[in-house]
């Protein structure tokens, strides 16, 4: 269901008018909170090349790290769907945590409690100060729709996810969803 007014837990998804920005091009954003003084989220679809071992050698995985936005790329973060199992989580929505105790998270991921599917690791994050992303919206940046996934977007295919949601809003979205990403290889 596409709404006019975001609220915690709901998608931001790219407008084809945003292609060739570089942080937000055919994203897809999580938003953690929203409220008058502003907006924060993750984008769910851009994988980075690391893996959360990279960034933490003390940690033996492969669980892959995602761009979550331009603001604090030098800080980590994470979502997750077992607040059960980590504790000081915060709830975003309809089942999706932000944060906890990271010394849990890792001892977890050792003792191979914790999959894919139940977190995901960002650099950054994506921020908007107060009225910024009405902004946006105004200016036809982005389509705001309801996680109707629930926690079952951490299952979601990143590759494509966007193309999905050009398909399913149909009429002239969905002759963006063959687009090339770079229109110069078009």
């Amino acid at each position: 269901m596409i709404s006019t007014q975001p609220k915690k837990g709901d998608l931001l998804i790219a407008e084809p008018a945003i292609i060739g920005d570089m942080s937000f091009n055919r994203s897809i954003v999580l938003l953690a909170d929203h409220n008058a003084e502003g907006s924060i989220g993750f984008i769910l679809n851009k994988p980075l090349e690391y893996t959360l071992n990279d960034l933490v050698p003390e940690i033996e995985t492969s669980l892959k790290v995602y761009n979550g936005g331009p603001v604090e790329q030098d800080n980590l973060y994470f979502i997750h769907t077992v607040p059960q199992l980590i504790p000081n989580s915060i709830e975003i929505s309809l089942g999706i945590f932000w944060g906890g105790d990271f010394n849990t998270v890792a001892e977890l991921i050792a003792s191979d409690k914790i999959s894919e599917n139940d977190i995901r690791f960002f650099l950054g994050y994506s921020g908007w100060k107060s009225n910024q992303l009405e902004t946006e919206l105004k200016a036809n940046s982005w389509v705001v729709t309801e996680n109707v996934y629930k926690k079952e977007i951490m299952e979601k295919d990143y590759e494509s996810f966007w193309k999905e949601k050009m398909l399913e809003f149909g009429g002239e979205y969905s002759i963006w969803s063959n687009a090339p990403e770079n229109p110069n290889y078009n």
